[in-house]
């Protein structure tokens, strides 16, 4: 049984679907509606600390050439990433510079008179230093996460929408958990569920791992007169204060805000939205007359913000494959195949010891 059909509870069911039949469970009508569904959508293996990066490593293959069926179009398209280094961050901007070495290809510093000719309305003249990151890559997200809800049900699977898990317990081999639908009973039951990922453990006497749900803010703006921004790269500041990325025909932004918040459906605040739009007019040429639309997701992270993802320490039968924070779309299936590999005795594709719950529960 999986808890949590977004792209955490949608790859756990892909993966273990070959090894038994599978129920995932979804409290609302359309799966992924928190967090999946208002992703950023890029596939960056520069992004994140060691072990995140592993997992998007391991997950390039699969996003690049998909089993056949999986999905209609290519998963990935080129974007790349134009990071810029505001006075005061050039220690930071090298330690990028170095991890992004790893990649192929790597990142690479530019002069800042190469600028220009990528991204037109950055203000050189803010900035000391820049860095292409030319393997960054849009992520088709629907796609991806509707090719592993169909892959579910073509094993056999069942997925049940508007179904909320109320109580869990053990009794003997198996698990017996309450929901909306009626008691069902399963030997494993993977805990994906997101924001509620600690409440779901603590209904089933388990010890939460200490998540945190963030909000992250992101709205539309119209594109510059006369310029097309289809081929623009996503443009950030390598402090983290915001970034812009084309979006049909638009420009997505974002202040890259990360304020805790209770589990829930997250919304825009206008602060956030007013400081980000400052943001990209203080880096850029941008003059923002209005907002076409804005809207918030949530992104969960752990305490040292690395996903936990494998079985639980004190409760046989119960894995996690939670705190994906923003990584979840761009290591997907490297994470599901992982949880599949721990669930069921086989070789995992990465080293699982950096995401074991047993680093958070002290088990």
């Amino acid at each position: 049984m999986v808890i949590g059909g977004g792209i955490a509870g949608a790859t756990a069911g892909y993966h273990l679907a070959r090894y038994g039949r599978v129920l995932l469970v979804e409290m609302e009508q359309v799966p992924g509606h928190h967090s999946t569904g208002r992703s950023a959508a890029l596939f960056s293996e520069y992004y994140g600390g060691p072990a995140v990066r592993a997992l998007t490593r391991a997950s390039r293959d699969f996003l690049a050439d998909p089993p056949a069926g999986f999905a209609a179009h290519p998963l990935l398209t080129p974007r790349g990433t134009l990071s810029l280094c505001p006075p005061g961050d050039e220690d930071l901007f090298d330690a990028y510079l170095r991890d992004g070495a790893e990649v192929d290809p790597p990142a690479r510093e530019i002069d800042l008179a190469e600028v220009p000719g990528i991204c037109p309305i950055v203000r050189v003249d803010r900035f000391r230093r820049a860095m292409l990151k030319p393997a960054t890559r849009d992520v088709d997200v629907d796609a991806l996460h509707q090719g592993y809800l169909r892959g579910i049900r073509a094993a056999g699977g069942t997925i049940a929408r508007l179904t909320r898990v109320r109580s869990l317990r053990r009794e003997r081999d198996r698990w017996r958990v309450d929901t909306d639908g009626g008691e069902v009973t399963a030997r494993t039951v993977v805990n994906a569920a997101g924001a509620w990922a600690d409440e779901i453990a603590e209904a089933a006497s388990v010890r939460p791992v200490g998540l945190t749900p963030l909000r992250r803010t992101a709205f539309l703006v119209d594109a510059p007169p006369g310029l097309d921004v289809t081929g623009w790269p996503m443009v950030a500041d390598v402090g983290g204060t915001f970034y812009l990325k084309p979006e049909s025909g638009h420009l997505l932004v974002s202040p890259v805000d990360a304020a805790p918040c209770p589990p829930g459906d997250a919304r825009p605040d206008d602060l956030d939205v007013a400081l980000g739009a400052a943001r990209v007019e203080e880096a850029t040429t941008l003059a923002i007359r209005r907002i076409r639309h804005a809207w918030a997701g949530l992104r969960t992270a752990a305490p040292d913000d690395v996903p936990v993802i494998g079985p639980d320490p004190d409760a046989p039968g119960f894995l996690w494959l939670a705190g994906l924070s923003g990584y979840g779309v761009q290591t997907a299936p490297a994470a599901g195949a992982l949880l599949a590999a721990l669930a069921t005795a086989q070789p995992p594709p990465v080293d699982p010891t950096p995401h074991s719950p047993a680093r958070l529960t002290g088990g």
